[in-house]
């Protein structure tokens, strides 16, 4: 019987079948932030909190489609920061090329936060 220690590497490694416009998604590798689940439930209470924050401000204001857009951008860019450590795409990792990514790549921060949320699900390790 193998032998693994209970502490989890600091980050892990999964593919991203990043949507790209008028063509097939395209896997892409990227490297995350482990959390444990006391982390990880925190990180979601903060992003659930700021996207509803976020959603009766845009809806009080009577804010417009590029302010909600914008502001979309904002939440979900600073949302990879959170949990992206690395990738293989072209562009060297940053937090601008993460906004640039989230500002270009409609479909590809779910893809990125899908493909996190899977890893820590039962279901692929086979339970």
């Amino acid at each position: 019987m193998a032998k693994i220690k209970i502490a989890q590497n600091p980050t892990f490694t999964a593919v991203v079948q990043v949507p790209r416009i008028g063509g097939d998604p395209v896997p892409v590798g990227f490297e995350f932030r482990y959390m444990d689940r006391v982390a990880l439930a925190g990180m979601f209470d903060r992003w659930n909190k700021a996207r509803d924050t976020w959603a009766e401000k845009a809806k009080n204001d009577g804010a417009t489609w590029e302010e909600v857009t914008s502001g979309e951008i904002a939440l979900q860019a600073e949302q990879l920061g959170e949990i992206v450590t690395g990738w293989d795409l072209e562009d060297e990792f940053s937090q601008e090329a993460i906004l640039d990514l989230v500002r270009t790549c409609t479909g590809a921060p779910k893809a990125v936060t899908d493909a996190f949320q899977a890893a820590y699900s039962p279901a692929r390790l086979g339970n």
